[in-house]
């Protein structure tokens, strides 16, 4: 019975990492539009927006700690993290032609690779992907999953070459 429960437990805990990581890009989205204090809008978030969806819907609270630290992480990290994802796009393409809301999603999900190895490599790839197609209808998925491989193949080349069993 303790089994059970606590595996109700650690999925509930994911579906926290899940909302967090969708805060986060919104927040990091935020950031770039209003080059505000990132302080104050991690503040706002807390008080006002999570544990909300992007209509502004109730859902699954968030965890508080795992979002301050990719918005802010992200933030104080942002020129590492650019030259990181520019580096995994195609040769001719530059990451200030990507999408605003694209551009957030691949330097959180960056962040995520390089800063917070207590999350398995395909872990981060998968969230991020599913996130992508909440936020895009066509073919941003796809490059997301790629140049986040790339990442991966690169930040985690040692967990990435072990057999899975």
């Amino acid at each position: 019975m303790s089994r059970r429960r606590s595996s109700s437990g650690a999925g509930q805990a994911r579906r926290q990492r899940s909302t967090a990581r969708m805060h986060a890009v919104q927040a990091v989205y935020q950031l770039e539009i209003n080059e505000g204090r990132v302080d104050d809008l991690i503040a706002e978030f807390q008080a006002h927006r999570l544990g909300h969806d992007l209509d502004g819907e109730p859902v699954i609270s968030a965890d508080r700690e795992f979002f301050s630290d990719l918005v802010a992480g992200c933030h104080q990290r942002r020129q590492e993290l650019d030259q990181l994802v520019e580096s995994s796009l195609s040769l001719d393409y530059a990451i200030d032609r990507l999408e605003m809301l694209l551009r957030a999603l691949l330097r959180v999900a960056a962040y995520e690779l390089l800063a917070r190895i207590d999350v398995p490599a395909r872990v981060v790839i998968d969230e991020y992907v599913d996130l992508s197609h909440a936020f895009f209808n066509g073919a941003e998925p796809s490059l997301a999953n790629a140049v986040l491989d790339r990442i991966a193949r690169k930040v985690r080349a040692d967990e990435l070459s072990k057999k899975v069993r």
